[in-house]
């Protein structure tokens, strides 16, 4: 009898552990932002002309990035990472939006976002408002932002943060994926929020 007590507290405990392990938050290799109060979203327009909120993405996971498409290396390097990603992800890649928000809408007209977006992959959707739009969603996101003056007016560049932010199915902030971390680390955690 004693026996069998212990083989069902051992089946309890057992079982016990395994629920602390579901219940358990993921481990993520990116930064966990989950909970904080801010990225609550935007209100910009898409390289096709169309009005977008965070909320047109509810369902889907979405990384946003904000760059420039004259930007040397960071952007495009994510760009390039984020399609890697997506190719990683295979078929769990159609539950992913990866949104990239300009932060020189001076020169990132409507037309070069939506020659120079969809190029790394034609799912990627560019984002872009009026200067006062952009200054308003990059304070939103504590995204830093500072044009640098080049040999002429037209000839500078924007230092920004470096990193993307991945937002869950219901739209809640959930992670900060620093530039230059490789595709694997942001192919786990997507994989965990899927």
């Amino acid at each position: 009898m004693k026996k069998l007590l212990s083989l069902a507290l051992l089946a309890t405990a057992l079982l016990l552990a395994g629920c602390d392990k579901l219940s358990s938050p993921p481990a993520f290799k990116n930064t966990d932002l989950t909970g904080l109060d801010y990225a609550k979203g935007f209100s910009l327009t898409d390289h096709t002309g169309q009005p977008r909120t965070l909320a047109d993405f509810r369902g889907k996971l979405v990384v946003l990035f904000f760059g420039y498409t004259q930007c040397p290396d960071v952007c495009p390097t994510t760009m390039a990472e984020m399609a890697a990603v997506m190719k990683e992800l295979g078929p769990s890649s159609n539950d992913v939006q990866v949104l990239f928000v300009t932060l020189d809408p001076e020169r990132d007209t409507q037309e070069v976002l939506a020659h120079y977006v969809p190029a790394f992959d034609k799912r990627f959707i560019g984002l872009r408002g009026t200067p006062e739009q952009t200054a308003a969603t990059a304070k939103e996101f504590k995204v830093f932002v500072s044009k640098v003056p080049g040999s002429t007016p037209d000839n500078y560049t924007v230092d920004h943060t470096a990193g993307s932010y991945v937002f869950d199915k219901e739209g809640r902030i959930r992670l900060f994926v620093r530039h230059g971390g490789g595709p694997a680390p942001i192919v786990h955690d997507l994989r965990q929020l899927l």
